[in-house]
């Protein structure tokens, strides 16, 4: 498994209804820009919802994970941006 599968699995097992895509922003694999829609976003500020993504990639980060560029957004927003997971 590559490490943008292990990410989306991770966030995945974590929020259950969690649409997730992850790309590489450097080409070295360690520099990631993860994009989350989620229900369990809604009526959560932007940065309450990163930490939840940071919360989840926190063991990640100390490893193999120099940076990470997050975007969080519900369902219904993701729709509205016609993003296609």
């Amino acid at each position: 498994m590559n490490i943008f599968d292990d990410v989306k699995n991770l966030i995945q097992s974590n929020i259950t209804d969690a649409k997730v895509k992850v790309s590489d922003l450097t080409g070295t694999q360690d520099h990631l820009g993860i994009l989350v829609a989620s229900d369990q976003f809604s009526g959560k500020m932007l940065f309450q919802q990163h930490k939840m993504i940071m919360d989840i990639l926190s063991e990640r980060l100390k490893t193999d994970i120099h940076a990470v560029q997050i975007k969080t957004m519900t369902h219904e927003q993701a729709q509205e941006q016609n993003i296609i997971f």
